[in-house]
């Protein structure tokens, strides 16, 4: 169950709107008729938006063009015939039958990343957005964040949060609902006391401009008090996807257990329907490839599930604190990165490379390496892929806060558990031994008490309920290159101070297993900062300022 639409238009903005969006009243739609830049660009302000995605093209696009003028640059203009202009149905049809011949006739599944789309996906929850994005390859998801915007609106005397249908047809019902709103009123009441603390307690940079300021201090605020969101908290996305990444979506959506996930799969599979039918036709529920592809993952996960069930018992319980640990590294990846560095150097084969860097004293090997990091000069300067031929395996157990910022890193191999309140929940430094503690600690454990009576008849559903502050545990399995990427940019000044110290512990860890390695993360940055965002959002400033001087 998807929340009402809350969104009205007039009916010329209705018309206007229908030029340009497939649906003008339910949740999920895709633009059409919008060049590339139009389109790149109200996504981008999307994220840092309360607006839906059609209010916003119609306030900070449109609405400062004409109506004329805007669908000239569209590409479309109403007073343009079907000679000059025509209709995007027809060039539809036109395309279909070739597409439908390549994807049954030749089975070329590559065919499916020739044609894309920008979907937008409001008014799901959370929990529904990390499926949204797991999928990794060929798709670019933006999410409404929680640290530009405020979270504590309300549609008809209602926080915006998920009414799962399971759980409103069940005993927990208004349980569940009292829980959330508690949730919600105290992130709510907490927001002006602690800006003014955090505001008293800062130290007020001479060079910073006031604008600058408030950012960064709204930013701080919102950071420590989100934890209090539950899973279920609603959220928009902007996805961008070729062919074959919606359709590999559509078919996960679609098997999943939860009633949201199968929902945005029917109403996203229609809306794409009407601008590229053909790329994600076999994920009909309906179509054999489909109902092959739903047996197949059943079965999987029901056999998954009894060998789990047999042998949980017998498994010791290590330590569930929180934090990070390396779990695996290969014993030879510093011979392993050196030879595939002087690889596309060299006549030699690999092996032969492989074997002659085994043979190296630890000075040679240091020579090689050095050459490979040596120029360097800011995290921006990518590695060479020599680095991605040895690999990482972290335990990480963070808020789920920190899980829904580094989730989004997709060139590596992750994986969560179910949402639960069973590992503790982080409690921001900004509020331990003030009078807004009690209030927070009252929350979290609220929470906790009544997710375990959800829980326990319903574990899925009852992820929605779970605070942003409880722990989750994950695995990332990850090579060198990309964790240093991860490393480099999520330890960096603005970012959140919890997946910033995550961060910071996979790169002393990496560092302390191998030595070698740590000529490769010299741009992490180890520092702790107050107003992290204050940098940052003065550049922002500044440059804005010389755009309106030019």
């Amino acid at each position: 169950m998807l929340l009402d639409h809350y969104e009205e238009f007039s009916e010329t903005q209705l018309k206007i709107l229908e030029k340009y969006v497939s649906n003008t009243s339910g949740h999920i739609f895709v633009l059409r008729n919008l060049p590339e830049v139009i389109k790149g660009a109200l996504f981008s302000r999307y994220s840092r938006s309360s607006l839906g995605l059609r209010s916003l093209l119609l306030k900070e696009f449109i609405s400062n063009e004409e109506e004329a003028a805007f669908a000239a640059i569209a590409g479309k203009h109403e007073d343009e015939g079907e000679k000059d202009q025509p209709d995007q149905a027809a060039a539809i049809r036109k395309a279909q039958n070739f597409y439908d011949r390549i994807l049954d006739g030749y089975g070329d599944d590559s065919i499916g990343e020739l044609g894309g789309t920008h979907a937008a996906i409001e008014n799901v929850s959370m929990l529904a957005a990390k499926l949204l994005e797991d999928s990794r390859i060929g798709g670019s998801p933006l999410e409404k964040s929680t640290r530009y915007v405020y979270f504590d609106q309300k549609v008809n005397g209602e926080y915006l949060f998920y009414r799962e249908p399971v759980l409103m047809t069940s005993a927990y019902r208004d349980l569940y609902i009292n829980t959330c709103n508690m949730l919600f009123d105290t992130y709510s009441r907490l927001i002006p006391p602690l800006t003014a603390l955090i505001d008293e307690k800062m130290p007020k940079d001479p060079e910073a401009s006031k604008a600058a300021y408030t950012a960064a201090l709204r930013a701080k605020v919102l950071d420590c008090l989100r934890g209090l969101l539950p899973a279920g908290t609603l959220t928009n996305m902007g996805i961008y996807g070729n062919g074959r990444f919606f359709e590999q979506l559509l078919h996960k959506l679609q098997m999943s257990n939860l009633a949201e996930m199968q929902d945005i799969g029917r109403r996203l599979h229609t809306e794409i329907s009407k601008v590229m039918p053909s790329f994600i036709r076999r994920s009909d529920p309906s179509h054999h490839t489909h109902q092959d592809m739903a047996r197949f993952h059943g079965a999987m996960n029901a056999e998954l599930n009894v060998v789990a069930e047999r042998n949980i018992g017998i498994i010791p319980t290590s330590s569930q604190e929180p934090g990070v640990r390396l779990i695996a590294s290969d014993h030879d990846a510093v011979i392993k990165v050196a030879s595939a560095l002087l690889f596309s150097h060299t006549n030699k084969s690999l092996i032969d490379l492989y074997n002659y860097c085994n043979r190296l004293s630890d000075e040679e090997l240091a020579r090689i390496l050095d050459a490979g990091c040596g120029a360097r000069e800011n995290r921006r300067h990518k590695s060479p892929r020599a680095l991605e031929h040895t690999n990482f395996t972290f335990e990480i157990v963070s808020d789920f806060g920190v899980y829904r910022d580094l989730h989004r890193h997709r060139m590596l191999t992750q994986e969560r558990q179910l949402l639960c309140c069973d590992y503790g929940f982080y409690v921001p430094a900004e509020i331990i031994g003030t009078d807004l503690e009690a209030d927070y600690l009252a929350a979290m454990h609220r929470a906790k008490e009544v997710f375990d009576a959800i829980a326990a008849e319903l574990p899925e559903e009852a992820q929605y309920l779970v605070p942003m502050a409880y722990n989750v545990r994950w695995y990332f399995q990850v090579n060198l290159r990309a964790l240093q990427w991860l490393c480099e940019l999520r330890s960096s000044p603005a970012g959140h101070p919890s997946y910033r110290l995550v961060a910071q512990q996979m790169a002393k860890q990496v560092c302390e297993a191998i030595p070698a390695f740590e000529r490769f993360f010299k741009f992490i940055d180890y520092e702790g900062y107050e107003l992290g965002r204050l940098g940052q959002e003065q550049r922002k400033i500044d440059k804005q300022m010389k755009v309106s001087a030019s």
